[in-house]
């Protein structure tokens, strides 16, 4: 009985040992076909994302090579109502006409106000515009037409104090 099953399972190890080298060259199979059905990634296209920031707004924008659509949180930047804000926010675009219509600019805003958002996103756009071209010449006409569109504003609302209505300001008294 003892050679029984040392023989029983000396053909069940060949048994697996078939079938295991078997889905071994299937896997490997598969795996080979994957690697050819995966388009490969260009190394010529780059996306970079850089944040600004203004008063308590963030805007973070991505840039990457397209065909000139700027988008603010998912709309355009011609959908925008307030025809001030939407000059504001052009601004950057106005000073890089030559590169505006190689890439896509993609700009999601959060926090603060309305200004302080429009700020923020103008400054991510210029950001973003330089750090794309590498142009020093670019920077310098941003920096010389206003520093803040490359520099973060870090001044920001003084936080209000406990007995007064805003941060400086003291409830009156009343001696009557």
């Amino acid at each position: 009985m003892a050679k029984r099953k040392t023989t029983k399972t000396a053909e069940a190890a060949d048994i697996t040992d078939v079938e295991s080298s078997e889905k071994v060259e299937k896997l490997e199979e598969i795996a080979g076909q994957k690697e050819e059905a995966k388009p490969k990634r260009r190394a010529s296209k780059k996306q970079i994302v850089v944040s600004a920031r203004r008063k308590m707004a963030i805007a973070r924008s991505s840039i990457k090579p397209g065909k000139g659509v700027i988008k603010i949180n998912k709309m355009s930047l011609n959908a925008l109502d307030n025809p001030y804000i939407k000059t504001l926010i052009a601004e950057p675009l106005k000073i890089a006409n030559d590169y505006v219509s190689q890439v896509d600019i993609d700009v999601d805003v959060r926090g603060g106000g309305q200004m302080g958002q429009a700020q923020a996103a103008r400054a991510a756009i210029a950001k973003a515009l330089v750090a794309y071209t590498k142009d020093s010449q670019l920077k310098k006409e941003m920096l010389a037409y206003d520093r803040f569109m490359l520099v973060d504003d870090v001044r920001q609302v003084e936080p209000k104090k406990f007995k007064g209505r805003k941060a400086r300001a003291r409830f009156q008294k009343s001696y009557r």
